[in-house]
């Protein structure tokens, strides 16, 4: 049952060129960066992802993209991140955009085994039609669109016909997570995280703080150790490393004034 793996590095050493990844974090949050950084060094390529968004400045998985090594983004948010921007339109990357709340339904059905579910979100536009550019030439036009969606009728109202996602591996980020695996997770950083380990068949998570089985409240648990094969403890400066992407302040009150 102890399912800590020594280093992060050996955590994601049966990952191969082609893998699909689900991987949790929203902007700088609850991303597994170190893990992120261990399949960088492993040398894998041709990734597939899942992931709300594809790194934010030079963190998170915009380290694997920046280096060429994903090929397929599936996601919700291309946001400021001009890299992912520049290959997408340059027809180097495959990007499947859907909505963000199907996105999030798709990973939990995937890991809860339910294949498929049909969402009004999307219906009357591309998504449920068919034709949103999946890859371009790279000479302003479309190489490869997105199919048509099935689409159903229930009570008078229209319904789109959603895929549930499964993928070889996940990685996520737990502010704390026990020796067999149950994870919990801090504030905004549970965002994508719990559905992501929920959708892989070999889940990794890197946790900041390691407990003994027992510790945690059982009420307290955010994903159950059932979806998580591997649990990776961080050290104190990787678990302490917490970036801001915009850091905003006020002008000081000027002087003689008060607030």
């Amino acid at each position: 049952m102890d399912k800590v793996i020594a280093t992060a590095a050996e955590a994601v050493a049966d990952a191969r060129n082609g893998a699909t990844l689900a991987v949790g974090g929203f902007g700088l949050s609850g991303v597994p960066n170190v893990l992120i950084n261990a399949l960088y060094d492993l040398g894998v390529s041709g990734l597939k992802v899942v992931s709300n968004n594809c790194g934010a400045m030079d963190s998170g998985l915009a380290v694997l993209l920046s280096a060429g090594r994903i090929s397929r983004v599936t996601g919700s948010y291309i946001g400021g991140n001009k890299e992912f921007a520049r290959q997408y339109l340059a027809g180097e990357l495959d990007v499947e955009m859907i909505p963000q709340g199907t996105l999030a339904e798709r990973l939990r059905a995937g890991g809860c085994g339910i294949p498929a579910f049909y969402t009004p979100a999307g219906v009357g536009t591309q998504v449920a039609d068919g034709g949103l550019p999946w890859r371009y030439d790279g000479q302003g036009g479309v190489a490869l669109a997105s199919p048509p969606k099935e689409v159903r009728e229930f009570d008078g109202t229209e319904y789109v016909l959603e895929r549930g996602i499964r993928t070889d591996f996940a990685l996520v980020r737990a502010a704390k997570g026990d020796r067999h695996g149950n994870l919990v997770f801090n504030k905004s950083s549970r965002n994508f995280n719990p559905p992501a380990a929920m959708a892989g068949k070999v889940t990794i998570a890197e946790v900041e703080e390691l407990v003994e089985p027992g510790e945690i409240e059982p009420d307290a648990v955010h994903v159950p150790g059932i979806f998580v094969q591997r649990v990776v403890a961080l050290t104190p400066e990787q678990a302490g490393e917490k970036r801001i992407e915009r850091r905003t302040i006020s002008a000081p009150p000027a002087r003689g004034t008060t607030r």
